[in-house]
């Protein structure tokens, strides 16, 4: 008769280890030696528990950020449910999405602001996407902003295809500098030797040093030594290596079109071929214009990708447009919807109002986009800078209330809890991801 030496238990196994907080049990089958009395070794197939990695473990990196917003929030509930995430964890989700990657600190559009972005958990990151010269694209948030976004300035073989090449400014006169650098100005192989920085510029300069030299005190200059400029299927290559979704945005031609044969059309559909070239899935891109006719384009043309396309609603400069009537809104949000369009995506401010006790709200905008079956992405969270005093244009209907940089907190939940939007760009999507995080929204596929 055999005599068994068996000394794990799976059962008691199970039961230790379903207490471990950041991982999940998962039973596996192992060779086990049993032991006989003729010294003969058999192997017998059983079942014993390991440890696994739980699906929401993860290496998202928020940065400090979002704990310093998380303190500064006025006593609540919200900063009391908040603080109690403090500790994670923290994962991906598609609510937080990179605007331009993490401008707030990298240089935008940026190799390393699209990291930045993606290690804080930015489930969708965007390329805003323009063309060169020769008709290449590449990730530049306007054609003509390398003046501002670059150092083309400070290189002058290639400075010297600017539209308005640098002309200092007469200080005694008031007379502010002049520049305008455009992608369309230059060859990709000119685009690739410059470096991106920070996006700003000193109007009273007189000199391209001083001109250049003019990062606003509340962002940094502290990444800012790199700057990898990249084209729009780099960037593609460089979302489909980070595991994130993209969302490229369709940017408005500073120049006539069709240019040097190059239509509306043309470029609408370059830049999807690209995602096709790539083999990206339709449902991993979502497509951005603020021109309607380039949505419309994309559901008649690539209907996969257009049921995704974004129509980014900048109605806000027509004069005809006013927010609180919605006889002014042409399109209406019914009619949208009935063109097929399924994402709109408005600023901030747009989006809520002030009620009767000066709490912050869905203004009438938002009920009639849900109403119409519409989903709502919103931009653009962190981009205000300090919000003393009342935040500025992104916070403009809610402005005699915000006094305090945690309310950018108050603002996210009521645009996530009561408005329901799908997602909220930021300049720092770390600050999104916290919230998504402890909010346990999904985790992005």
């Amino acid at each position: 008769m055999k005599s068994f030496v068996v000394n794990v238990s799976a059962i008691s196994l199970v039961l230790a280890l379903s207490a471990c907080k950041d991982e999940e049990v998962k039973v596996v089958e192992v060779d086990k030696p049993v032991i006989v009395e003729n010294t003969v070794t058999l192997v017998e197939r059983v079942e014993v528990p390991v440890l696994v990695p739980s699906e929401d473990e993860s290496s998202v990196q928020l940065g400090s950020r979002p704990f310093f917003l998380v303190d500064a929030l006025p006593s609540g509930e919200l900063k009391t449910k908040l603080q109690q995430c403090s500790d994670g964890p923290f994962y991906r989700t598609d609510f937080s999405i990179g605007h331009r990657g993490a401008a707030m600190q990298y240089p935008e559009h940026t190799l390393e602001s699209y990291k930045a972005a993606a290690r804080m958990g930015a489930g969708i990151v965007e390329c805003d996407v323009t063309f060169t010269r020769d008709q290449e694209l590449v990730c530049r948030h306007s054609q003509c902003d390398l003046h501002t976004t670059t150092n083309i300035l400070a290189m002058p073989e290639i400075a010297a295809s600017c539209s308005t090449p640098f002309i200092g400014a007469d200080v005694e006169n008031n007379v502010p500098a002049q520049a305008k650098c455009c992608t369309s100005d230059i060859t990709l192989a000119q685009f690739k030797q410059l470096k991106g920085k920070m996006d700003a510029a000193n109007p009273m300069g007189t000199t391209v040093g001083e001109y250049m030299d003019a990062t606003p005190n509340w962002r940094t200059d502290l990444y800012a030594s790199e700057g990898t400029l990249m084209t729009h299927a780099e960037s593609i290559e460089l979302f489909k290596a980070l595991g994130v979704k993209m969302t490229p945005e369709l940017k408005s031609p500073s120049v006539t079109m069709p240019f040097n044969g190059f239509s509306q059309q043309d470029y609408a559909q370059k830049m999807l071929d690209e995602y096709k070239a790539a083999g990206v899935a339709p449902g991993d891109v979502y497509p951005q214009s603020f021109n309607l006719a380039d949505v419309r384009y994309w559901l008649a043309n690539e209907s996969e990708f257009g049921r995704q396309g974004v129509y980014l609603d900048g109605r806000y400069d027509d004069e005809s447009f006013d927010i609180t009537n919605a006889e002014t809104w042409s399109p209406s949000m019914a009619e949208l919807a009935a063109e097929g369009v399924n994402i709109i995506a408005p600023p901030l401010w747009m989006l809520v109002t002030l009620d009767s006790e000066n709490k912050i709200v869905p203004s009438e905008y938002a009920t009639q986009a849900k109403a119409a079956g519409l989903d709502i992405i919103a931009w653009t969270l962190e981009r205000s800078g300090p919000l003393a005093n009342g935040g500025g244009w992104y916070y403009q209907t809610i402005g005699d209330v915000i006094n305090n940089d945690g309310q950018q907190l108050e603002l996210l939940d009521v645009l996530a809890q009561q408005v329901g939007v799908i997602g909220v760009f930021a300049d720092w999507p770390g600050t999104v991801s916290y919230y998504a995080s402890c909010m346990d929204m999904p985790l992005s596929r």
